[in-house]
């Protein structure tokens, strides 16, 4: 059975993914139990040429978001764990930095590290991470770990490892509650900064609704009204992702409905948040990043703060001119932009935050690990102070000139080579850009094609980039005027009609009727 079996099609960039439960029409599970102890042996084979170990020496812990397929699927990875001698600790429902953040807690120091998550995905999806003391691991170590599981060479221990059950998470949560402590450094209530202050937590039935009870709570915060903290795989409220429209909607609505002073809402596995303001207003994508820029440049002059393609000019404005950093606008995909604020810092130019639009957030203060309940605990901070001070969060970007308008059209890619063909599509329009005598080539992009629209009419800019994983052609438009995103998308239209294999269908149902 595993002889045909195509391990290469698990991979997803720096993460593995894969169909682990039935339900879903054509779709056939190929994330099974087996698949999982083979894929637990490669990681304890390829951890222990990394850290230059005996596998029988290695600890490596093991954890999980909610979903349904989680428990199986666990079991099995830290039998494959154990069959070849290495220990385990078993931490069972955790978050993703939790598990990254085993590997450097002092009491545990794990040599690696598997969480057990596919985000945001589907009920029937699931997926490994993996990490070492250095971080996640990158995309050709998954491909590495890919190869030693179809290989299936593995040397079994004489002697199986055993697998220690292990609360992490509170140790994780008590991280946050020092921390917090310590920054705010209440005048009265040092125990408890976060006294008088209402906020809500919507985890989505994900693995964060630790965060209310044993970080909020025992900073002192009313967390009444916080809603879907249990643990449920099926995600019968809606999807936790802060980048869908009903889950911010809902969070917003929780917020007003009982008053809060702030909420927080978080994806399954916890490396992505966003939040509400006291008046139900979103905080997330170009606002989340004006806001913690603001608090990250306050602390280091100067920072700059590495973003994926997608944002505003607004947000460019108002990190370099109102707080006097500087925009390095790079490629989406988390890891990508990490990475580019590493090579930064490396390169002598401090870089103190990576943040994507979609909640990943990652701190060269925190091992530049995307860790959405860190990002938070940094805004409680600033929140805390701020009503000490007798002042609002949101006072930090009130100079943040958002767009008026803002689309996002995926026109997917009809052939078997979209990568090639996606490209062309992308140079021709380059050549189209460049006729327009109002259109202007945006200089130093990292990925696609971004242009500036300055006409009166227009006033925005449009970006079209290849989807990092699927055979789809992203295209985001912004404009600063009611109608702008139109009138370039109606100029757009006219470009498209000269391509083919293109699903123009998003564009043509929304500007054409």
């Amino acid at each position: 059975m595993m002889q045909d079996f195509d391990w290469k099609k698990l991979q997803n960039g720096s993460d593995i993914r894969g169909i682990a439960l039935e339900g879903v029409a054509d779709e056939s599970v190929n994330l099974t139990s087996e698949v999982a102890r083979k894929l637990g042996q490669a990681f304890a084979t390829w951890l222990a040429a990394k850290v230059n170990k005996p596998i029988d020496k290695l600890l490596i812990s093991v954890g999980r978001d909610s979903r349904l397929s989680g428990p199986d699927l666990m079991q099995a990875t830290i039998a494959g764990i154990n069959s070849m001698g290495a220990q385990v600790y078993d931490f069972d429902l955790a978050s993703t930095p939790a598990m990254f953040m085993s590997t450097v807690t002092i009491g545990f120091s794990c040599e690696g590290a598997i969480m057990l998550t596919a985000s945001h995905l589907p009920f029937n999806r699931n997926g490994m991470k993996f990490f070492t003391a250095q971080g996640g691991l990158n995309k050709q170590d998954i491909t590495d770990i890919l190869a030693l599981a179809a290989a299936n060479k593995f040397e079994l221990a004489n002697a199986p490892g055993k697998a220690t059950k292990r609360d992490f998470i509170s140790v994780y949560a008590d991280q946050f509650v020092t921390k917090i402590r310590n920054a705010v450094n209440h005048p009265k209530h040092f125990k408890q900064p976060l006294q008088g202050l209402k906020i809500i937590v919507d985890a989505g039935n994900g693995a964060g609704g630790f965060y209310a009870d044993k970080v909020l709570k025992t900073l002192g915060a009313d967390t009444t009204g916080s809603q879907f903290l249990d643990p449920d795989g099926t995600f019968p409220n809606h999807v936790p992702n802060p980048e869908n429209k009903v889950a911010m909607a809902s969070i917003c609505d929780a917020v007003v409905k009982h008053q809060a002073d702030f909420g927080i809402i978080f994806d399954t596995d916890v490396d992505r948040s966003a939040a509400v303001d006291g008046q139900g207003n979103e905080l997330n994508r170009n606002r989340l990043i004006a806001l913690i820029a603001a608090i990250v440049i306050n602390e280091h002059p100067g920072s700059t703060i590495v973003t994926d393609s997608i944002t505003s000019d607004g947000l460019t404005k108002f990190i370099e001119q109102d707080l006097g950093g500087k925009h390095h606008r790079f490629k989406r995909g988390y890891k990508n932009v990490i990475n580019e604020a590493v090579r930064l810092n490396e390169a002598g130019q401090e870089s103190w935050l990576a943040i994507e639009t979609s909640g990943h957030a990652a701190m060269k203060e925190n091992y530049f690990l995307d860790d959405g309940a860190y990002l938070v605990s940094k805004l409680l901070i600033e929140l805390a102070k701020a009503k000490l001070a007798g002042k609002s969060l949101t006072d930090l970007i009130a100079n943040l000139k958002e767009p008026v308008e803002s689309s996002e059209f995926r026109l997917k890619i009809g052939v078997d080579d979209f990568k090639t063909h996606g490209q062309q599509v992308i140079d021709k329009l380059t050549a189209f850009a460049t006729e327009q005598s109002d259109w202007q080539i945006v200089p130093n992009n990292y990925e696609g094609i971004r242009v500036a629209c300055p006409a009166d009419n227009e006033d925005g800019w449009f970006l079209l980039r290849l989807s990092l994983h699927d055979p789809v052609i992203p295209l985001n438009i912004e404009s600063n005027v009611a109608g702008g995103v139109n009138a370039i998308a109606a100029r757009l239209l006219t470009f498209f009609a000269t391509t083919d294999a293109l699903d123009l269908a998003p564009l043509t149902k929304k500007f054409t009727g």
